[in-house]
C-alpha cells in the first residue's frame, strides 16, 4: 500500500463511519490512492475534482447522474447538502458523499444508511486539516 492507502484505511475505513474514500489530485484530476475495492473511474475523478470550480451548479443540481456534463460516483447521483470553496457534502436517502480540499488533493469519502454522517464528516476533515498542516 502507498502512504495514502494506509491514511485512508487507518484514518477513515477503519472509523467503520466511512465506507470507502478516495484521495484524489486536484490539479489533474487522477486518482492517488483508493481504498479497498473502490474503483473510480478517471471521468469520475475529474468530475469530482471539477465540481469545486462549478460550485454553484453543484449547490443547485447536486452531483447528478446522467445529465449532459454531469456525472455519478458508484453509479449514483446525490443532492449537495453544503458546497463551498473547501467542502462540498452530498446525500442521497441515508447515504452520503463528501468532497473536501486540501492544498493538493481532495478526499471524496462516503458513508452509508447504517453510518453516522457527522462523524464521518468529522474523520474526513480531520484528515484534511492534517494533509494541509503537511503542506499537501
Amino acid at each position: 500500500m502507498n502512504p495514502f492507502q494506509n491514511l485512508i484505511v487507518d484514518c477513515l475505513i477503519n472509523t467503520k463511519h466511512v465506507e470507502s474514500a478516495a484521495v484524489l489530485v486536484a490539479h489533474s484530476g487522477s486518482v492517488a490512492a483508493a481504498s479497498p475495492g473502490l474503483r473510480v473511474r478517471p471521468r469520475d475523478a475529474q468530475a469530482l475534482t471539477g465540481a469545486f470550480r462549478r460550485l454553484a451548479a453543484v449547490r443547485e443540481r447536486g452531483l447528478e447522474r446522467g445529465l449532459s456534463g454531469s456525472f455519478s460516483f458508484q453509479e449514483e447521483g446525490f443532492g449537495c447538502v453544503r458546497a463551498d470553496r473547501i467542502s462540498i457534502y452530498c446525500k442521497r436517502g441515508g447515504r452520503g458523499l463528501l468532497l473536501v480540499r486540501t492544498g493538493l488533493f481532495i478526499i471524496a469519502a462516503t458513508y452509508s444508511e447504517d453510518m453516522l454522517p457527522g462523524v464521518c464528516v468529522e474523520a474526513v476533515e480531520a484528515l484534511a486539516e492534517y494533509l494541509r498542516q503537511k503542506g499537501k
